[in-house]
């Protein structure tokens, strides 16, 4: 039996203005995650999906927010970046290479995951030269 969490009866804002408050920050360019941080710290929000019935990104989703490509995956593809610099130093890290192929791999199989969901382009590829670039 799945008990629910009790509400948080301490939060004196009502769901509509949580919603403006994740547009607001999202027009800011801040992701998901970090507004979540941002509502929890400064506003004392601790669950969006609790008070609003939605969780970040689907109040994004709604507001026709679109962030490509998704958070999770766009850390992943940062990683790899940082490992391919990190090689072009230390040819003989051997470690690093294994974790270089193991990422890619991810980024792979999260980007079909996330083109069969259709949240990613069916015709995106990883492409670090040009991922690169759109990251920055």
């Amino acid at each position: 039996m799945v008990t629910k969490k009790p509400q948080a009866t301490w939060v004196r804002i009502k769901p509509n203005e949580i919603k403006k408050l994740v547009i607001k920050y999202a027009k800011q360019g801040k992701f998901p995650s970090q507004i979540g941080i941002i509502l929890r710290d400064e506003y004392g929000i601790p669950n969006v999906k609790q008070l609003t019935g939605k969780n970040i990104t689907g109040i994004l989703e709604e507001a026709n927010f679109k962030i490509e490509p998704p958070e999770n995956l766009r850390a992943l593809i940062k990683k790899s970046l940082q490992l391919k610099d990190h090689l072009e130093e230390h040819q003989h890290d051997y470690p690093a290479k294994r974790s270089l192929a193991k990422t890619e791999a991810r980024i792979r199989k999260l980007a079909k995951y996330y083109k069969e969901k259709g949240k990613l382009d069916r015709n995106w590829k990883y492409q670090p030269e040009k991922v690169k670039l759109m990251l920055q």
